[in-house]
C-alpha cells in the first residue's frame, strides 16, 4: 500500500509541475538581430565559376547559371543589388509568361480535337466540309478578335499582376446605374495598336483568342452537314467580334458581372475560373439558336416527330478527338491562373487534378447510364460524357476540391445523356454532335457548381474580382455566391441566346444559312468545297429515311 501511495504522490507532483509550467507566462522571445543590409559591395564579392572549370564541362549542372549571367545595368558601376532584384522580378513574370503561352498553345491544339470529333460524328460525304469549317474557324475567329473582339473584351481589364501589370488595357466604357458603375465593354487594344503593343498584352491576347475560338467551333458541330460555308464564315466573324467578347468583358474583363461582389455584396461576383460560362455556354446557347433556325437534316425525324439515328462514319476519329480535347484541357483550366509563380498560382496542380477527375467521372456515368437504359455502352455518348465532365469542371476547377470534382463529373455525364434525349425527342432539334448538351447544358451546370461546391480554400493573390478572401459556395456557407452565378446563367440564357438568335435570324433572311436539299443529299464536299474528303471511297446515294 505504501508503494502505491508513493507512486501516486510522485505522479501527482509531476502533474502539478507540468500544469504550473504550462500556465507560467512564456519567456519573452529574444530580440531578433537587426537585419544586415546587403550592399553593392557584397554583390560584387560573389565569385563566378572559373573559366577553366567551365571549359571542362558541367555534367552535374552546378556551374551553369551564376552571378556571371546577371545582366548589368551600368557597366562602369558593375553589378548592383538593383540588378539582382530586377532580375528576380523579371524571372517571376517570365515564368508566368511561359506558362500562359504554353497552355495557350495546348488550347489551340484542341481545335484538332474538335475537328475530328465533329467529322467522325458526321457522314463521310461531308468530311471535307466539316474539316474546313473547323480549320477556318480558327482564322476567321482570330481575324474578328484581332480587329474588334479583343478590345471589347479585355480593353478595360486593367492591371493583370501575373503578366507584369498590362497597364495599357485601361479603357472600359462604364454607365452609372442604381448608384453603381456598370462596365459594358472595353475600348483599348483594337488591332493591338498604340500602347497595347506591349509584351504582357500580347500574352493576354494569345490566351484569350484561343479561348474565344473554342466557343466558335462548338456551333459548327451542331449545324454540320447542312450549313453553307459562306454563312458559317459570316456568322463566326460576328460571334468572334461581338457576341463572345461582350459577355467575356462582363465576366472576365472587369464588367458588371465581375463586380456583383464589390457593388452588391454577392459573394465574389460572377466567378468562372476557366470558362464553363464564358466559353462553353456561349458556344452551346449559340448552337441552340442555330439549330432552331437552320432546322434538322433531311431524314432526321419521321412524320410523327420521332427521331431517326444518323450514325457518324468513324467512331475511331471521335474517341481520338476526345483524347486530344482532354489533353488540351490541361491548358484550358490550369492555364487560366495566367501564371505559375506567386499569387496562389501553385494551385495549378489542384486545377489539373480536378480537371482530370471530372472528365473520368463524366465518361463513367454517361457510359453506365446508356448501358442501363439501352443495354449497351454507347461509344459516342461515353465520349460526350467525358467532354461534359470537362466542360462542367471548367468554371469551378480553381475553386473546388477533388471529391467535389468527381461529383460534378458524375452529374455532368448523366446530365449530358438526359439533355441529348430532351433536345432530340422533346425540342425536335437536330444536333449532329450533341454540342448543345455537352457545352450548353453542362456549361450552365458548371457555372452553378461554383456557387455550390467552391470550398473557400483557394486564394489567388488574396482576393477574387476585388473581393478579399476565397470564393466560397453555398455548401460552405456563402449563398451570395450562388446568386451571382445564377445571374450569370440568366444573362447567358437571356442576353447571349437572344443576341445570337437575332443575329443569325437576320443572316438567314438576307443570306440564308442552309444548302439546298439536292446539295445536302449529295453531300456538301463537292458542291461546297469542290473535292471529296475521301476521294477513293465509293459513296452511295443516301435515300431519305422512311417514315
Amino acid at each position: 500500500m505504501k508503494k502505491v501511495l508513493l507512486a501516486f504522490s510522485i505522479t501527482w507532483c509531476l502533474a502539478l509541475a507540468g500544469i504550473a509550467q504550462a500556465q507560467a507566462p512564456a519567456a519573452a522571445p529574444a530580440a531578433a538581430a537587426a537585419p544586415v543590409p546587403i550592399t553593392d559591395a557584397d554583390i560584387k564579392g560573389v565569385a563566378a565559376p572559373k573559366t577553366e572549370d567551365r571549359a571542362a564541362g558541367d555534367p552535374a549542372g552546378t556551374l551553369t547559371g551564376s552571378v556571371a549571367d546577371i545582366p548589368v545595368g551600368d557597366a562602369k558601376a558593375g553589378l548592383s543589388v538593383g540588378d539582382v532584384v530586377n532580375l528576380v522580378g523579371q524571372h517571376q513574370i517570365a515564368i508566368n509568361f511561359v506558362w500562359t503561352l504554353v497552355t495557350g498553345f495546348l488550347v489551340m491544339f484542341m481545335q484538332a480535337g474538335f475537328a475530328i470529333v465533329e467529322t467522325g460524328l458526321g457522314r463521310a460525304k461531308n468530311a471535307n466540309h466539316t474539316m474546313m469549317m473547323n480549320f477556318m474557324v480558327y482564322g476567321i475567329g482570330m481575324l474578328a478578335y484581332w480587329l474588334i473582339g479583343f478590345s471589347i473584351q479585355e480593353g478595360g481589364v486593367g492591371a493583370v499582376a501575373n503578366l507584369g501589370g498590362t497597364p495599357p488595357l485601361n479603357g472600359e466604357f462604364v454607365v452609372h446605374l442604381l448608384g453603381k458603375d456598370w462596365g459594358l465593354f472595353g475600348t483599348k487594344g483594337m488591332m493591338l495598336g498604340g500602347a497595347t503593343y506591349d509584351v504582357g498584352v500580347m500574352v493576354m491576347f494569345l490566351f484569350q483568342m484561343v479561348f474565344m475560338d473554342t466557343a466558335l467551333t462548338i456551333v459548327t458541330g451542331t449545324a454540320a452537314e447542312r450549313w453553307k460555308y459562306s454563312a458559317f464564315l459570316i456568322s463566326s466573324f460576328i460571334m468572334g467580334a461581338f457576341t463572345y467578347p461582350l459577355f467575356g468583358n462582363w465576366a472576365w474583363g472587369g464588367g458588371w458581372l465581375a463586380t456583383l461582389g464589390t457593388n452588391y455584396g454577392l459573394g465574389h461576383g460572377y466567378a468562372d475560373f476557366a470558362g464553363s460560362g464564358v466559353v462553353h455556354s456561349i458556344g452551346g446557347v449559340t448552337a441552340l439558336a442555330m439549330a432552331i433556325i437552320i432546322g434538322p437534316r433531311i431524314g432526321k425525324f419521321r412524320r410523327d416527330g420521332t427521331p431517326n439515328a444518323i450514325p457518324g462514319h468513324d467512331i475511331v476519329l471521335v474517341l481520338l478527338g476526345c483524347f486530344i480535347l482532354a489533353f488540351g484541357w490541361f491548358g484550358f483550366n490550369p492555364g487560366s491562373t495566367l501564371g505559375a509563380s506567386a499569387n496562389g498560382n501553385l494551385r495549378i496542380s489542384s486545377v489539373a487534378v480536378n480537371t482530370m477527375l471530372a472528365g473520368m467521372a463524366g465518361s463513367f456515368s454517361a457510359m453506365y447510364y446508356m448501358w442501363l437504359r439501352y443495354g449497351k455502352p454507347d461509344a459516342s455518348m461515353t465520349g460526350n460524357g467525358f467532354l461534359a465532365g470537362l466542360v462542367a469542371i471548367t468554371a469551378p476547377s480553381g475553386f473546388v476540391n477533388p471529391m467535389a470534382s468527381v461529383v460534378i463529373g458524375l452529374i455532368a455525364g448523366v446530365l449530358c445523356a438526359l439533355s441529348c434525349e430532351f433536345v432530340e425527342r422533346k425540342l425536335k432539334l437536330d444536333d449532329v454532335v450533341g454540342a448543345i448538351s455537352v457545352h450548353g447544358t453542362n456549361g450552365l451546370f458548371g457555372v452553378i457548381a461554383v456557387g455550390l461546391f467552391a470550398d473557400g480554400k483557394s486564394n489567388y493573390g488574396g482576393s477574387w474580382n476585388g473581393v478579399p478572401g476565397s470564393v466560397t459556395g453555398l455548401f460552405y456557407g456563402d449563398a451570395g455566391q450562388l446568386v451571382a452565378q445564377l445571374i450569370g446563367v440568366a444573362t447567358l440564357l437571356g442576353f447571349v441566346f437572344t443576341m445570337s438568335f437575332v443575329i443569325n435570324a437576320v443572316l438567314e433572311a438576307v443570306w440564308g444559312h442552309r444548302v439546298s436539299a439536292k446539295v445536302e443529299l449529295e453531300g456538301l464536299d463537292i458542291p461546297e468545297m469542290g473535292a471529296l474528303g475521301y476521294p477513293e471511297f465509293a459513296l452511295k446515294p443516301e435515300p431519305v429515311l422512311a417514315d
